[in-house]
């Protein structure tokens, strides 16, 4: 697939780049980015060798939300059209979401909208100190419907209704305080910051990403005593795996892990629109 609104690139064996790019209305969200990022999720999903994709927008922003020529297409739509479409974005936060990969975000600009909705599905965000963050669908007469989960389960409860009710912008330094953001960089050293976050990511196997990210999605919000059967299951499961052979062989021996997948240092990242 030739992608336009996003570039998907390879960079080493472990790492894919996902890069919102429409700089020029701040990578706003229209059907054709959804659709674009949808398909590049499926290809990231089924690449055993990936281990990490890291998200971020082109230009000074990460991503202003919807489009506003989207916005003005839904008001022609009717009810079933619009619910319609409003299911294929949240498929997109879904997908997401569950993707057996390490998510790291790259915060490198303003998040409004959607756009602190996608901040909220990264299992890392790293924010410049530049970037702002605002759930502005109240402002508009709307709602942060299809992100609200995603929200709700990374601030809380309580702080979704406060930002969500109030539309207020928050800087880079308050995000990370109240847990929207987990490390805050200075944009000359963002893309360090970044890969101190992969070095660590890649001390970990495909094969553990991906059943710790599942584990953690289905046991939220459950009562532990609930979990016993399946979580006793899941450990049986990984010990059985050549990981766990790998794993605790290397650390009784006192020597790095070597996992089926090699991990190169990360390389520069290809400039193709679609390289992966």
């Amino acid at each position: 697939m030739n992608y336009e609104s996003i570039k998907l690139a390879r960079d080493g064996a472990c790492v894919a780049r996902l890069t919102l790019a429409r700089p020029e209305i701040q990578n706003a969200m229209s059907m054709k980015l959804v659709q674009e990022l949808r398909h590049a999720l499926a290809v990231i999903a089924a690449d055993d060798k990936l281990r990490v994709v890291v998200l971020t927008g082109e230009g000074k922003s990460f991503c202003a939300g919807g489009d506003l020529n989207w916005m003005q297409s839904v008001l022609k739509q009717t009810r079933s059209e619009r619910i319609a479409e409003s299911k294929v974005l949240a498929e997109l936060f879904y997908e997401f979401d569950t993707l057996p990969k390490v998510v790291v975000g790259r915060i490198n600009g303003a998040a409004t909208g959607g756009g602190f909705g996608m901040t909220c599905i990264c299992d890392v965000s790293v924010a410049s100190s530049a970037a702002r963050f605002a759930l502005t669908e109240a402002r508009l007469g709307l709602l942060p419907a299809n992100i609200g989960p995603y929200v709700a389960r990374r601030i809380g409860l309580a702080r979704a209704r406060r930002y969500g009710l109030t539309a207020q912008f928050i800087d880079a330094g308050q995000a990370e305080r109240i847990g929207l953001v987990d490390r805050v960089a200075a944009p000359a050293d963002l893309d360090r910051a970044i890969e101190e976050e992969l070095a660590l990511i890649m001390a970990i196997p495909a094969g553990s990403i991906a059943s710790t990210k599942k584990l953690f999605n289905d046991v939220v919000g459950r009562p532990p005593r609930e979990c016993m059967d399946y979580t006793a299951a899941a450990l049986a499961d990984a010990w059985e795996t050549e990981d766990a052979a790998e794993g605790i062989s290397a650390f009784l021996a006192r020597r790095p892990a070597t996992w089926q997948t090699a991990a190169p240092e990360p390389q520069q990242p290809q400039s193709s629109k679609e390289s992966t």
